[in-house]
């Protein structure tokens, strides 16, 4: 699409585009030797790199790649097995395990993390009833943290992103196909391997990128297991090292490998909209799923009820076990002021990122230029960046500024007050609340503008009086979805937040770290239901699109 010549409209678009890529820029900026030039003294970029290469780096890049792919195989398996499940075979209760499979995308990972420790380790009660029952020593299971708890955690927490998208591509063209295919005289075990799952693997393959991303992403469950990523080196290198430029060439590295990951996603999808072309809704409802009973049902309810034991119910009941045993040890009297700290930071950004939503999608309506588009294009970009990437690329250039003028003070500005943490919030999750809008958008038809026009309606009055009515459902889902993620993030709330303003995800984590992990199940939970509530929304979705 050809750009059109520059307008003066298009100047607020581009600066809000500057806005919220900031962080990813000042990030790839940090290779150029600034510091040397404002007379700060430190060591070369290239110098930085030399010493993280021949020290660190290789440990974080083999842990990285090492805890990604045992992380994706698992997601892969356990996704594609439980939608396969509900998809291609009927049993009773199925309706059921569709939404329960759900679950665990309301537990946040460090969460679930949280959950598991506090029940398997060495003081846990699992270990200590063992002891006592059968007079045993020692420690009797493996150490919850480390790599390979943190892979059972992240498997269990995030196959919900491969169990959607598979689910999605098998209903809509390989229960068709399987029919025809049972009719030729395929046996169940080849329709399975030889139609269903071909069909299934770019919707698995862009569900595993999905994975892969929020595992980069993740600090809050390796940064408790004591597990050397990038992430957790992104923090070591800035808050324990001071070293900024180490943080900054990690969170180059970091965002590069996440650059991949997203490519392999939007391929993956391009690939899922070429299979599941051409495919009529009629041929679709005229195949019927397999009828399963006897054991092959048991068999069934075994594969879809274990994710959601291992990702929802036994770190909720783990979690409630404190509560039941001892109510008074829990920090009441200081939850209210947690949750208020939350809500208060969630609400902000809510209302931020739906007007920055609104502004944005009607700009590219109104003006569906190459500019508009790729402006649009530059403000979504900030989902897929992890939340270290963003703490860095926000405070460089602060620094950089506080060391050109001095007098300004901004590092204080964004660090002691909701200026920064709100900042980080609206780049990391604006792309959410835009999907919505856009989506909303796509529901109007463009007569409507026309007729309004006519009418002598146009300019913001058209977005006011035409389109704004229309969108209050998709704004309001919008607003609630950023609401969640900004009450469950932790990786730039916990830099960021200002003074005496711990969140719930914040508080939780460090009672966590304290070993205090009674005590971390109140706020853990909250977050937990806060979580539930995308999840309800999006059940609601699929049911009501299956109708």
């Amino acid at each position: 699409m050809r750009f059109r010549s520059f307008s003066p409209r298009a100047l607020p678009l581009l600066l809000l585009a500057l806005l919220l890529t900031l962080p990813v820029l000042a990030v790839l900026a940090s290779w150029l030797p600034i510091d040397q030039a404002l007379g700060q003294g430190e060591a070369a970029p290239a110098s930085i790199l030399r010493e993280m290469a021949s020290t660190v780096l290789p440990s974080y890049l083999g842990t990285t790649i090492w805890l990604g792919l045992l992380v994706a195989l698992g997601a892969a398996i356990v996704g594609t097995g439980t939608a396969a499940a509900v998809t291609l075979f009927d049993f009773r209760g199925r309706r059921a395990m569709e939404w329960l499979l759900l679950l665990p995308l309301a537990m946040p990972a460090y969460v679930t993390a949280y959950a598991y420790t506090d029940f398997l380790q060495f003081s846990g009660p699992l270990q200590v009833w063992l002891r006592d029952t059968y007079g045993l020593e020692g420690r009797l299971l493996p150490e919850v943290r480390s790599l390979g708890g943190a892979v059972w955690v992240f498997i269990f927490s995030l196959y919900p992103y491969v169990y959607l998208l598979a689910r999605t591509a098998l209903g809509e063209r390989a229960a068709h196909l399987m029919e025809a295919a049972r009719l030729m005289g395929a046996s169940l075990r080849r329709r399975i391997w030889t139609v269903a799952l071909p069909l299934a693997r770019p919707a698995v393959a862009a569900g595993v990128a999905l994975v892969l991303m929020e595992t980069l992403a993740d600090f809050g469950v390796v940064s408790y297991f004591g597990i050397q990523t990038f992430t957790t080196g992104i923090y070591k290198a800035w808050l324990a090292m001071d070293n900024r430029i180490a943080a900054a060439q990690l969170s180059t590295m970091l965002l590069v490998l996440v650059v991949l990951l997203l490519q392999l996603e939007l391929r993956a999808q391009r690939r899922m909209r070429f299979t599941t072309s051409g495919v009529g809704r009629a041929g679709s409802a005229e195949a019927q799923p397999q009828r399963l009973r006897g054991w092959r049902c048991a068999l069934a309810w075994l594969v879809c009820l274990l994710p959601v034991v291992m990702g929802f119910v036994a770190p909720v009941a783990f979690m409630l076990r404190p509560l039941a045993a001892d109510w008074t040890v829990l920090p009441w009297n200081r939850f209210l002021e947690w949750a208020a700290n939350s809500v208060r930071l969630g609400a902000i950004t809510a209302v931020l990122a739906v007007a920055i939503a609104l502004a944005l999608a009607y700009a590219v309506r109104r003006r569906p230029d190459g500019l508009t588009r790729g402006v649009v294009q530059l403000a979504s970009i900030g989902y897929a960046v992890p939340g270290a990437v963003i703490v860095v690329g926000l405070l460089l250039p602060v620094g950089w500024l506080q060391q050109a003028v001095p007098e300004w003070g901004l590092p204080a500005l964004i660090t002691a007050t909701a200026v920064g943490i709100v900042w980080a919030y609206l780049v990391r999750f604006c792309a959410v609340a835009l999907q919505s809008v856009q989506s909303g958008y796509s529901r109007i038809p463009m007569s409507l503008d026309e007729s309004a026009r006519m009418l002598g309606t146009g300019g913001w009055g058209l977005l006011r009086r035409v389109h704004w009515p229309l969108l209050r459902r998709s704004t309001a889902a919008a607003g609630l979805l950023v609401f969640v993620d900004v009450m469950k993030e932790l990786p730039a709330t916990m830099v960021l937040r200002p003074f005496n303003s711990d969140t719930l995800a914040v508080v939780a984590y460090q009672l966590a770290r304290d070993e205090r992990l009674g005590e971390a199940a109140l706020p853990s939970l909250a977050l937990v239901a806060v979580g539930l509530i995308p999840v309800i929304m999006l059940s609601r979705t699929l049911r009501s699109g299956r109708k």
